[in-house]
């Protein structure tokens, strides 16, 4: 019998070329406008008692705490300034006080040396040039010993009610993590952010945002899982998303820490939020 031919065998269909997934849109400036927007709306409902976390009492205590804020934490300036306001309670005293007192006083917030020369310099400019007392525009605040934009801003907004936009670490990084701005020089940070919000919105905007960075929006381990706006982030994930994992990342008053401030606000304290212990105590 003739063998049977042995059908060939058949070949496999050419696989279709996989698709590419289409890259998302850019996000439009109105969107982009409104979820800013909405982002700082869900902060202030987080962060009610939101406040600027250096203890003072008038805009000279103010501007020279900020001063000293450089290069170290709120928490140990507000350890450090009750010593140095009872010895030197008007600028007037700061100006004409003893340099080696003054830096032995303000040591622990680190280069003390160089803060010595700009906390009395600036106390100085203030007794020749504005008769003591710590002027109320940008422009004058700038000319002040060690007092740039940042500093100015803090005290226009917070000593009279001014508002100004706050370009701290936990600001630049934040902003550009929600991809609000990719620029990186604070004052250009300030004006990107600055034109997605009214003017009047600014001060607080910058301590919502402020707040956020210092208690779950860490900058090597956000508590993503823990976040009230990670559904308008663009970076969820980056962080712990477990959210009992994320709750152990929380800091002062969200986990149930002290704060920063020895003489916080009364609406912090009802929140729940714990004043800082004084300087030297366990």
């Amino acid at each position: 019998m003739p063998a049977k031919k042995t059908p060939a065998a058949k070949s496999p269909a050419a696989k279709a070329p996989a698709r590419k997934k289409a890259a998302p849109k850019p996000e439009s400036r109105v969107a982009l406008v409104r979820r800013a927007r909405k982002i700082d709306r869900e902060l202030a409902e987080t962060y009610p008692y939101a406040h600027p976390e250096l203890d003072f009492e008038n805009a000279y205590q103010l501007v020279v705490a900020t001063v000293l804020s450089a290069q170290t934490t709120d928490l140990r300036v507000n350890q450090t300034t009750p010593a140095l306001f009872a010895a030197y309670p008007a600028p007037e005293d700061l100006a004409a006080a003893n340099p080696e007192k003054v830096e032995e006083l303000i040591r622990p917030t680190g280069f003390f040396r160089a803060k010595t020369k700009s906390i009395m310099g600036l106390a100085k400019v203030l007794t020749e040039e504005f008769g003591g007392e710590v002027p109320g525009r940008l422009e004058d605040l700038v000319k002040l010993p060690g007092v740039g934009r940042k500093t100015a801003f803090v005290v226009l907004g917070n000593a009279f009610g001014r508002p100004g936009i706050t370009v701290d670490t936990h600001f630049g990084r934040l902003v550009r993590r929600w991809k609000w701005t990719e620029e990186t020089d604070p004052d250009k940070v300030e004006k990107a952010v600055g034109e997605l919000f009214p003017k009047s919105q600014w001060t607080m905007l910058s301590h919502h945002v402020i707040f956020h960075g210092r208690r779950i929006c860490h900058a090597r381990k956000p508590a993503c899982g823990a976040c009230p706006i990670a559904p308008l982030c663009p970076a969820y994930g980056e962080g712990e998303t477990d959210p009992e994992k994320a709750k152990k990342l929380l800091k002062y008053e969200k986990g149930g820490l002290p704060g920063q401030r020895l003489k916080p606000p009364q609406s912090y304290l009802d929140a729940g939020g714990l004043p800082a212990p004084p300087l030297g105590s366990s």
